[in-house]
């Protein structure tokens, strides 16, 4: 069935006005309304307000960030998240704004699947709980190193002093975790990667963890003092014990039908590349 309540989630400043007309031409050919979902912090308004809980399907129209923004924003009332990556790299987009009256029909076609993604639940000593879809990290704000214990099921891992450490679901760990040289967990993996940043001596290998399992982070921030990020927000809070798990199911991405697989999806945004010896060899055409 045709969705016939859209929400938008925009990105705040990408020109995204060819997008907006693709969709609104979609929704008066089909019968149905379309609305900003508004975000905290987010001063553009593009349309009328409607609440995430009314809508049928909400079209995050920007990159990564306003897909993730989406997610957050639809994950209380398990609505569905469409990304329309309107950039260069994003890679949570289920389809490019060329392609979004297109992608569009499919869904109105019932060409398409959810696809629960899971949360990692920040609960710090002091109270506060955060969940993130990407990744937490804890890093060092200023001189001096970040001193972190990493404890899996009240077992001591190894205890780091450098940048910091990032953990992160199987969907984040394409971004800050793979640039910090730790492991893509591919389609169908469960469980969350530890990744140290610029450990300074010692031994702490990437480390993956069950999803069932509870990470305790005991963290010493050094002269500079340290900061909390969740999906790259900063969180308020100077907690030193914090607590990270998995929760199932937190939000929902429609994927649809004939989706790139997302290993390829990488490998075509340049962010996975063969090593050089073999790129030559195919450029001179050798077997």
């Amino acid at each position: 069935m045709a969705p016939t309540q859209l929400g938008l989630v925009l990105h705040p400043r990408r020109d995204i006005d060819g997008a907006l007309r693709v969709i609104r031409d979609w929704a008066s050919k089909h019968g149905a309304t379309v609305g900003q979902v508004l975000i905290p912090g987010q001063r553009r308004r593009m349309g009328d307000p409607v609440d995430a809980a009314s809508c049928d399907l909400l079209l995050a129209v920007g990159g990564d960030g306003t897909t993730l923004a989406a997610l957050h924003a639809a994950a209380p009332s398990s609505r569905p998240v469409l990304g329309v990556g309107a950039g260069s790299i994003g890679v949570l987009a289920s389809v490019h704004v060329d392609d979004l009256s297109t992608a569009l029909e499919q869904v109105a076609a019932g060409n398409w699947t959810p696809r629960a993604l899971p949360g990692l639940e920040i609960r710090a000593a002091t109270g506060e709980i955060r969940v993130a879809i990407n990744d937490f990290a804890v890093i060092r704000d200023g001189t001096g190193q970040v001193i972190t214990a990493i404890r899996v099921d009240d077992e001591l891992y190894a205890r780091t002093a450098g940048d910091g450490v990032v953990v992160a679901t199987p969907l984040g760990s394409s971004a800050y975790t793979m640039a910090a040289g730790g492991p893509i967990l591919a389609e169908g993996a469960q469980g969350m990667v530890v990744t140290s940043l610029a450990h300074h001596g010692g031994r702490a290998p990437p480390l993956v963890v069950g999803p069932d399992s509870r990470l305790a982070l005991s963290v010493e921030p050094g002269y500079g003092g340290s900061r909390f990020e969740a999906d790259g927000q900063v969180l308020a809070t100077e907690a030193a014990e914090l607590a990270v798990t998995m929760r199932r199911g937190y939000a929902t991405m429609v994927v649809l039908d004939d989706h790139e697989p997302r290993l390829t999806a990488l490998r075509r945004r340049g962010l996975v590349v063969d090593g050089p010896r073999i790129l030559i060899r195919d450029a001179r055409g050798a077997p």
